[in-house]
Order: C-alpha cells, then sequence, then structure tokens
C-alpha cells in the first residue's frame, strides 16, 4: 500500500481581531481570499492528502456509489399534476443526470411538449441547477432561472412555449423565483445584493423589454430582512413578502392590475409572525399574534387587512403547532404538528366537516405536496417513514377514498419488512425529554456493539422529520443503525423548542446532542468505539461543538459544509447570511451575544486534546457558509490536536453549499462519507 502524502500544514499569520476590549489572534485569517492562489494550492494539497488517505477504500467507494445508483429507477417520472389546463410532468430518462421538464394540454394522452431539457442545457457546465419554472396565465410563456456556479444567484430568461425561442434578454442576480401578473407580459420577481447575496429589490420586468429599464417596485432597507413575491393561488393577488427570523411584513396588488402600487397588508411589528392565503373575499392568517407561539389561523376581509380586524377562525392550541395552510374551493388543509408528528387536517367551508387523515405509524412523515389548482375536490399528499418509500397519495374529499399514485421505487432485493423503526426518548441534562428516530435491519442485538450514525441539525426552527433513504439502505445493510436527534433548535416538539435552542439558549442543542447520544450507549444501542455523528452547515456547527465538549465520545464525526466560525462571521456583515441572523445567533456587535458566541464557537475553542476521526467537507462556491470557516477549522485542528486520528478535508473546488447538481454525481460524495464510516469499522466490502 502506497504510504500517504505529507500532511498539509497551513502557515500562521496572525491576524488581530479585536472588539469589546477583547483580542482573538486567527492565525489563517489569510484563507479568506478566495482568489489568492497559495490559498488555492492549500485547498488542493487538502484534497490531494484526503484523497491519498483514503485511497485504499476507492474499491468500496466505487463499490457503494454502483449499488446506491442501482437502486434508484433511472428512467423515472413524478406524478403529473393539473393545473391551468396542463399536465406538467418531470420525467428522468437512463444514464441522465438531469430532469426533463414536459407538458401536455388537457389530457395526459395528447402530445408531450418538451418544455426544458436540462441535460442539453447544462453542457459545458461542471455546475447547473434550473431554478423556478413560472408559467404566464395564457400558458404561452414560461419564465425559468438558472445557476451555473452554485452560489445562489439565478439569472431569468423567458421562453415562448408556442414557438420554442428563448429570448436573450437575461435579468441577472436574482433569487430565481419570478410570479406573472395576469396581462401575461409582467413579470415581478426579486434580485440580491451583489456582495451579501440578500435577496432586497423586487423589480416588474415587462416581456421583450430590456432587463436595465425594469422597474424596482420595492427595496427592502432592513438588512435583518429578505424579501420575495408571489401570486396567491386564487391568482388575484401579486404578493410581495419581507421576513426575518422574527417578524413578517407583506404587500399586496391585484394581479389584473399590475402598475398600480403596493399595499401594506400589516405593517411589520417586531416579534409577529404571519403568513397570508387568499380565499373568496378573504385573507386567512396564519400568525403568531396575541402570545399564540404554536401559531393560530385568523381571517379579515380583503379590503381591511389591518391587525385590528383580524379575527380567530379555530381556537389556539397552546401544544399544536399549525405549519401551513393548503386552500381549495370547497375545503383547506392544515399542516398541524403535535407530539412532533405531523397531522393533516381537513375542513369544509361550510364547517360541517373536520377531521384528521389517519395515520398508523410510530414515526412519520407526512405534508401537503403540489396542488396548485384551486377548483380541485382531490388532495394530493406525501407520506413515508425510515422504513417506508415515499409515496404521492389523491385524497378525495367527496368520496373520503385515498389512491396511491406512485411509491418511490426502490430497485434490488429492497424489502421493507427487513427493517425496524422506533421512537425513543432521551432525557436531557435539564430534565427535557428529546426525542430520536432510528432505523436499523430487524434482528440486531442491543449489545453496544453496534456501528451508529446519529445525525442531527438543530438550528432556524428547521425540523427535520423521519424520512425514507434508498441511498442509506448502504449502511443499514452493512449492520449499521441510523438516527435523528430532534434536539432543540428545531421546532419538532413546537415553537417553544426552536425558542430553547437559538441566541442565548443555543447551548441546549449541543448538550441535548451529547445526551443524546450518552443515552444511545447507556441503552447498549452501541458505544462509543463505534458511534459516530452527522451534521451539515449549521449542523456542522453542532459537530464543531460537540467534538470540543465530548471528544472521546465519538470514534468518527462528519462535518458538512460546517458553520464553525460563529463569531468572525456574525461579525462580517458583507458576509452573505450574516445580518438576517442576529435574530437566530444574536448580534455579537453586543457584549453579551459576543461572550456567549464565543463560548461555544468551534473555531474559537479548538484546544489541545484528542479528537475523534474527522471527514470535513466544503464547497468553493458556497454562498451559505464561505469555504474558509471550514478550511480553518482544519488548519487549526491540525495544529492543536493531539491524536493521531484521521483528520481529512475534502474541497469540491466546482460546487457551492448543496454539493454536485447531478442526481448520480451527488452520490460520490454520499459514497466518499459512507467509505470513510464503513473503513473506521473495519468494513471493506
Amino acid at each position: 500500500m502506497e504510504k500517504p502524502i505529507k500532511t498539509p500544514v497551513a502557515k500562521k499569520r496572525p491576524h488581530k481581531l479585536e472588539i469589546h476590549g477583547d483580542v482573538r489572534v486567527d492565525d489563517y485569517f489569510w484563507l479568506n481570499e478566495r482568489e489568492d492562489p497559495e490559498v488555492i494550492a492549500y485547498l488542493e494539497a487538502e484534497n490531494a492528502y484526503t484523497k491519498s488517505v483514503l485511497s485504499h477504500t476507492e474499491p468500496l467507494q466505487e463499490a457503494l456509489f454502483e449499488e446506491m445508483k442501482a437502486r434508484i429507477k433511472e428512467d423515472d417520472s413524478s406524478v403529473p399534476y393539473f393545473y391551468n389546463g396542463y399536465w406538467y410532468i418531470t420525467r428522468y430518462e437512463t444514464g441522465k443526470d438531469y430532469p426533463i421538464y414536459s407538458r401536455k394540454k388537457a389530457s395526459l394522452d395528447a402530445e408531450e411538449e418538451v418544455m426544458f431539457d436540462c441535460n442539453e442545457m447544462s453542457q459545458g457546465f461542471a455546475y447547473f441547477k434550473l431554478g423556478g419554472i413560472s408559467i404566464s396565465p395564457n400558458n404561452q410563456y414560461a419564465a425559468f432561472s438558472v445557476d451555473t456556479v452554485s452560489r445562489r444567484q439565478y439569472a431569468i430568461q423567458i421562453k415562448d412555449l408556442v414557438t420554442g425561442e428563448i429570448f436573450t434578454n437575461k435579468i441577472e442576480n436574482t433569487t430565481g423565483g419570478c410570479t406573472w401578473a395576469n396581462d401575461n407580459k409582467t413579470l415581478f420577481y426579486s434580485r440580491k445584493d451583489e456582495v451579501t447575496l440578500r435577496a432586497h429589490k423586487i423589480y416588474k420586468h415587462t416581456l421583450l423589454s430590456d432587463p436595465n429599464d425594469d422597474k424596482e417596485v420595492y427595496h427592502e432597507t432592513d438588512e435583518t430582512f429578505n424579501t420575495y413575491v408571489y401570486k396567491t393561488k386564487s391568482r388575484k393577488y401579486i404578493v410581495i413578502g419581507s421576513s426575518s427570523t422574527l417578524t413578517s411584513e407583506y404587500r399586496i396588488l391585484k394581479a389584473d392590475t399590475p402598475n398600480d402600487e403596493f399595499t401594506v397588508f400589516q405593517k411589520r411589528i417586531r416579534g409577529i409572525e404571519y403568513a397570508i392565503s387568499h380565499y373568496n373575499d378573504s385573507f386567512y392568517i396564519i400568525t403568531n399574534r396575541d402570545n399564540c407561539s404554536n401559531f393560530k389561523l385568523q381571517k379579515t376581509h380583503e379590503n381591511i387587512t389591518q391587525i385590528e380586524f383580524w379575527e380567530d377562525v379555530l381556537p389556539y392550541r397552546e401544544h399544536v403547532l399549525i405549519e401551513d395552510i393548503e386552500i381549495f374551493k370547497d375545503y383547506y388543509v392544515l399542516n398541524e404538528r403535535e407530539n412532533g408528528l405531523n397531522k393533516l387536517r381537513v375542513i369544509s367551508w361550510d364547517g360541517r366537516e373536520d377531521y384528521y387523515l389517519p395515520f398508523n405509524s410510530e414515526t412519520y412523515t407526512a405534508y401537503v405536496g403540489n396542488n396548485p389548482e384551486f377548483d380541485s375536490h382531490v388532495l394530493r399528499y406525501t407520506f413515508n417513514s425510515l422504513t417506508t418509500p415515499s409515496s404521492v397519495i389523491d385524497y378525495n374529499f367527496k368520496t373520503k377514498q385515498s389512491k396511491v399514485q406512485k411509491e418511490q421505487e426502490v430497485l434490488g432485493d429492497f424489502n421493507k419488512d427487513d427493517y425496524q423503526s422506533e421512537r425513543i426518548w432521551a432525557e436531557a441534562r435539564d430534565g427535557a425529554k428529546i426525542p430520536m428516530s432510528l432505523v436499523y435491519k430487524k434482528g440486531l442485538k442491543r449489545n453496544g456493539q453496534n456501528p451508529f450514525l446519529l445525525y442531527a441539525y438543530g438550528s432556524y426552527g428547521s425540523t427535520i422529520d423521519p424520512y425514507f433513504s434508498s441511498i442509506r439502505l448502504s449502511l443499514l445493510n452493512r449492520g449499521f443503525i441510523y438516527a435523528i436527534a430532534h434536539i432543540r433548535g428545531g421546532e419538532y416538539l413546537g415553537r417553544e423548542w426552536y425558542e430553547n435552542g437559538k441566541l442565548l439558549s443555543k447551548t441546549n442543542t449541543f448538550f441535548d446532542f451529547i445526551d443524546c447520544s450518552k443515552h444511545l450507549i447507556t441503552q447498549q444501542y452501541t458505544s462509543a468505539a463505534h458511534l459516530y455523528a452527522y451534521g451539515g452547515s449549521a449542523g456542522g456547527l453542532l459537530m464543531g461543538a460537540v467534538i470540543n465538549l465530548e471528544p472521546k465520545l465519538y470514534n468518527g464525526v462528519i462535518a458538512a459544509v460546517p458553520f464553525v466560525d460563529v463569531v468572525t462571521t456574525m461579525l462580517d456583515d458583507s458576509i452573505p447570511l450574516t445580518t438576517g441572523e442576529y435574530d437566530e445567533w444574536g448580534n455579537p456587535n453586543q457584549k453579551d451575544y459576543y461572550n456567549y458566541m464565543k463560548s461555544y464557537s468551534p473555531y474559537d475553542n479548538v484546544t489541545s486534546q484528542d479528537y475523534p476521526n474527522l471527514l470535513v467537507t466544503t464547497g468553493i462556491h458556497d454562498s451559505q457558509v464561505q469555504y474558509w470557516e471550514p478550511a480553518k477549522w482544519v488548519a487549526k485542528l491540525r495544529d492543536l490536536k493531539t491524536d493521531d486520528n484521521k483528520l481529512l478535508l475534502h474541497v469540491d473546488m466546482d460546487t457551492g453549499h448543496g454539493g454536485a447538481s447531478g442526481r448520480f454525481e451527488s452520490l460520490k460524495e454520499v459514497a466518499l462519507e459512507y467509505a470513510f464510516l464503513l473503513d473506521l469499522e473495519g468494513i471493506s466490502v
């Protein structure tokens, strides 16, 4: 076996960072220069080192890639959905990485119109992503957006679906989303700040005109807010939304009169969040006003939208989180969450019917799917669990019957009855009960010897529901247990669960994960010698904090695109996302938040101690977590750690936060991560 190449060592160039009378010295601040050839050389040296250290696993990586790919039905297609006279379909062809978007007029037996073949459009690009597709009301034009860098800066173009012509004018630096007014020639879209990438302006574009002449219709000047634009499902209103972590505000305009001025629905009040849906002559509002932290449903007439006119539709229930509403002509459906589990509540507008769809499982995921058609008597929703492939289900309001339109097809010898899932609860150090969703192959014994991968995210109120993954079978079939820890910082157990894992309570997130890990060991699911942890982005921050606090609790850790240099990033308001996240992490320009952040920031708390085996991944074009955070973290860990465990950095030099864009290319990244884990367990096949 070839001897691994020399471990990369980043040069130390001390850089003083001072605020609140406190001085931090960052030896690796110089890695922030993306265009510096020396920085690129260092990143490439890290990649070469990782490849060398893992070279003996390359046959395993290839085998994992092939078996994961073999489970995927290559010539696959989505369940068609009907909208404004057309059936829309997304499909894949064998051997191709990208989707094909098509439609059929009136009937599924009609001739297929291919709107966009992303396999052709992606030619010549290392990365390709088709963003939103917005069809004009007369069905003639499609506004679409493309990102070929992976910085989530999309260029919008318009295609004439009748002639096939793509108009050459490009609207650059947008979020990718846009919406048509009802005149079939006016398009509204959001544009980003060139430096911070914050969506800060809404523009109005006229068909065939020069984008340089587009009119700015709204400018969100508060740097803690983002702005976006959409059309209500009723198709009556164009809506501009502005949102921060804690506060919402909307502006509305009738879609028939796009040259009128937008009016404020209800001006922002700090701490008041609301979302609006239009039906008949009213708006229905999901809001947390009146201290309803888990949200309640209210309504108001479309002509008097100020908060003092909002009236309750349903009584507030303290232990039920309302997540969303889907409106139809005769019914509306609420996405609710109680005790961590999704519920779909069906209510008729006349009040005669109010019931829940039945889900008989201990741990599962169910959510409303794509329902763009207002005048429909069918609800489309999706159901899956850790053991059950995703199903697209149509529920008929009138007949009360459900029909599975499609269950995800897993090729090969997969049998869902071979696997078992369960939900268990760990007690945190402050007495809180932390749920975990587990899956493993039946027959497994709790003897403390099972390899175990524990995943969590734990920020932004983002709930990681238990979901099926055919890719994950490659671990389960080799004896791994996989679990999701539903820690505080997410919203699994309601809004309070989120509030208790952010700002000056952020460390609850880290302690919850550690206490879940210890519970798994105590209950003989695994041991420290066989326990592994995985988190990405803000979940990568979790990984960094946890291994500083309890480095001997894990044999290996994967930190994907990790947010680890918290203090420096949150002090730099030129970096994308920073100002919009003060309500999540706190503003370190205030001393109490600075001190608290510094107490847990992974980069600032690396010490001379043993660390577990560590694989760190990032993308050079990442707009969410800049590549230099993981790069600096790895450099500092190399300098200070006292063990001989693996410390590997893998930098994708073509992509950003989401990794590779092709459906199969992305499997190679997973194969690398899985090979890292399996190799630590001594599993080579």
